[in-house]
């Protein structure tokens, strides 16, 4: 039997910095159903941790802490991440991002990968994938699917 190793990695977690945690915490509650776990706040009332439930994953955030290298997103930055959320509606939750402050990037649509989604960008710059299976697509086909796509 092969023994683990001994840096295995066991989650991996998202770790959002924003401008206002407070605020992304509530918005993320009311946009996709997150649940709070803790938040640990300073004296001066910036948020330091915060962990979120979303589903089964737990994503992490704190504010902006400059004086440690910790900075936010500038409006308009691309942060270079997406964040993939696998629902059971997405037409359903976008509606509900949208109603909450997202943006929404693309409507929802059939994907020739086998999933209906769609991309909206929460009031922290952000941009969230969200998407329901709608077929089994093997990866073979959603090779040949995607080349088809690209080849025009």
């Amino acid at each position: 039997m092969d023994k683990p190793h001994p840096s295995a990695i066991h989650e991996v977690f998202a770790y959002l910095r924003v401008r206002d945690s407070s605020a992304a915490i509530a918005f993320y509650a009311q946009a996709f159903g997150a649940v709070e776990r803790y938040r640990l706040v300073e004296p001066s009332g910036r948020v330091g941790h915060a962990e979120l439930q979303f589903g089964p994953a737990v994503v992490m955030l704190s504010d902006e802490f400059p004086e440690y290298g910790i900075t936010a997103l500038r409006d308009g930055q691309d942060p270079g991440v997406l964040l993939h959320l696998h629902v059971d509606n997405a037409d359903a939750m976008a509606e509900r991002a949208v109603a909450a402050g997202a943006t929404l990037l693309s409507p929802p649509s059939d994907e020739f990968y086998g999933e209906r989604g769609c991309k909206v960008r929460d009031p922290f710059g952000y941009t969230w994938m969200l998407g329901h299976s709608i077929e089994e697509v093997t990866p073979e086909e959603m090779q040949r699917r995607y080349t088809a796509l690209l080849s025009g």
